[in-house]
């Protein structure tokens, strides 16, 4: 990524996804209007995909009492998806929309694409209700991200998109003291 892609708005995109058991047509149009995570990662059948995947099925209700509706992407098929749906029991655990990009346009309107390997970067992006990227971490292909962390960041972003002029600082958690920026608090935190 040359430049940030936060606060940029999220670009069209045509995909078919695994979704309960169908293929379903989706785009930046089933996205607008709610919060959403993009969650790129390399392969379908691989090591470290699979528990990624999984923490992220683990606290997918979670996510949806929040509004939020989450998006795996990679550049392989939704036919492959199916397949690794229908043979891995950690895999069978997902029930969020697994979009296939096996052009990578997708991949690559996030900045995520190995163009070497035609494979994704391990990218989470969070996007807010008016189609802007709030959030963006990129991982290299070893390192497996926490979808409890995933989790608290959203909720921050939700949080600091309900109430003006307030920041959370780090490692806040809901219920905890946020931070109104001031020439008062300058050199005192």
């Amino acid at each position: 990524m040359n430049q940030s892609i936060i606060n940029t708005k999220l670009l069209p995109f045509n995909a078919t996804a695994f979704h309960n058991g169908e293929f379903v047509e989706l785009s930046e149009k089933d996205v607008a209007d709610k919060w959403s995570i993009f969650f790129f990662y390399p392969a379908d059948f691989t090591f470290v995909c699979p528990t990624e995947l999984g923490d992220m099925a683990d606290h997918y209700t979670e996510l949806q009492k929040m509004g939020v509706e989450v998006y795996s992407v990679s550049t392989d098929t939704h036919f492959t998806h199916k397949a690794w749906h229908d043979t891995s029991d950690t895999i069978k655990k997902i029930s969020y929309p697994m979009i296939g990009d096996p052009t990578g346009a997708i991949t690559r309107n996030f900045g995520v694409m190995i163009e070497e390997e035609g494979l994704a970067l391990r990218g989470t992006f969070v996007i807010n209700p008016e189609g802007e990227i709030k959030i963006a971490e990129v991982h290299d292909l070893g390192i497996g991200r926490s979808a409890a962390e995933l989790l608290r960041k959203v909720k921050a972003a939700q949080y600091v998109a309900e109430h003006d002029g307030e920041v959370c600082p780090a490692a806040w958690q809901p219920g905890a003291d946020t931070l109104a920026p001031s020439l008062d608090l300058v050199g005192k935190i």
